[in-house]
């Protein structure tokens, strides 16, 4: 009897040590420190240092976007021409962070803010420079288009180096990894058709379209069925299916004249969906707004549309989704449709950019990333 009662109390003692040490773990866990960064490349607009010089910036989504640094890119120095950035990527589990120009792409480590590597494809069999490129889930296998030429190269990500080069002729610019790593969406400026590679063999295994025009950005919902995308000549987007390759809809955009922009030739050049996928968010550089449509029925309906602060040529989302991010700088409350600040870098100036990212730490240790590309995350 006294042995049972003292075998139950041990038991009891020991019962309530691990539980105490577990609820601590727990505790210990959630309590990690996590902040919230928006990395900005610049030049981001062609090669315009007067939207927020040369390097990549760093802003602080909690403290209302406040700038924080400037980590360095390329030179700035007097009388050279600043690389305009075409593409930015980050990976929280290898922490790179890795930016595009016409002649090249670096790798910075997200730690220490040194170069890891660079690479001009500007000679040999990989001639052509690099355009917008995507990053694998897992941060070691990248798709480089070449500046709107014949091919676009798969790197590894951590050294450089050539996997593979793929040859389309389909004058190669916007690209994306899926969500789950295994298919990359190529599109190029000389193409009314978006090709859909495996990312196992890199091999081509389908083709969506052809669209009405040739493709400029474009965005996919996460479970892969569907594309957003905009063509030439058009202010709206039209809509593909990633399954059958078939064209769904065409969507104009209504209330406004379509008329010249000031850069990339086309109307609308810029679309992206919330994370939730319940609304398309489409650029109008004319009329230098932003138009929202409602993308709970089909086709999308227009229910929004805000005046910005200069043309739009890009535009994503914070990934809890309750932030916009236009090219032009402004910070807009996706709920209320309204500006709530705007992005200025150290010395003041309005930092514009079509190449952005946001990077997630804890601990000072980065936890996930976005995505340049406003990309649905409903993968069920």
């Amino acid at each position: 009897m006294t042995f049972t009662r003292t075998a139950a109390l041990l038991l009891g003692v020991l019962l309530a040590a691990f539980a105490g040490h577990t609820f601590s773990d727990h505790a210990s866990s959630s309590a990690k420190t996590e902040k919230h960064y928006l990395y900005v490349a610049s030049p981001g607009i062609r090669n315009y240092v007067e939207f927020g010089g040369v390097g990549i910036l760093v802003f602080d989504i909690d403290a209302g976007y406040k700038f924080v640094k400037r980590i360095p890119t390329w030179s700035n120095a007097a009388g050279v021409t600043a690389e305009n950035v075409k593409g930015v990527v980050a990976n929280a589990q290898t922490a790179k962070i890795y930016v595009s120009t016409p002649q090249r792409v670096a790798c910075f480590d997200l730690l220490t803010e040194k170069k890891v590597w660079e690479k001009e494809f500007a000679a040999n069999e990989y001639a052509g420079g690099a355009d917008r490129m995507a990053l694998s889930p897992d941060g070691k296998t990248m798709y480089v288009p070449s500046f709107e030429g014949p091919h676009w190269l798969v790197i590894n990500a951590l050294n450089g180096e050539v996997i593979k080069k793929l040859v389309l002729n389909s004058g190669a610019h916007n690209t994306i990894y899926s969500l789950d790593g295994q298919h990359a969406y190529l599109a190029g400026l000389k193409s009314p058709l978006l090709r859909v590679t495996d990312t196992k063999t890199h091999e081509v295994t389908r083709e969506i379209g052809p669209f009405g025009n040739v493709i400029r950005p474009f965005t996919i919902n996460g479970a892969q069925s569907l594309v957003y995308v905009n063509v030439n000549d058009l202010l709206g987007f039209e809509i593909g299916d990633l399954k059958t390759g078939k064209v769904l809809q065409r969507v104009e955009v209504t209330g406004v004249e379509k008329g010249p922009v000031k850069r990339h030739g086309c109307p609308a050049h810029g679309v992206g969906l919330t994370p939730d996928e319940r609304e398309v968010w489409i650029c109008d550089g004319h009329n230098e707004m932003l138009h929202v449509f409602d993308n709970t029925v089909m086709p999308p309906r227009q229910i929004k549309s805000l005046k910005l602060r200069e043309q739009p040529g890009w535009i994503t989302f914070s990934l809890d989704g309750k932030h916009a991010w236009p090219s032009t700088g402004e910070i807009i409350d996706v709920k209320s449709k309204k500006i709530i600040t705007t992005l200025t870098d150290e010395t003041g100036r309005p930092t514009h950019s079509e190449k952005i990212v946001q990077i997630d730490f804890a601990d000072s240790k980065p936890v996930r990333v976005g995505d340049q590309f406003g990309l649905g995350r409903r993968t069920r």
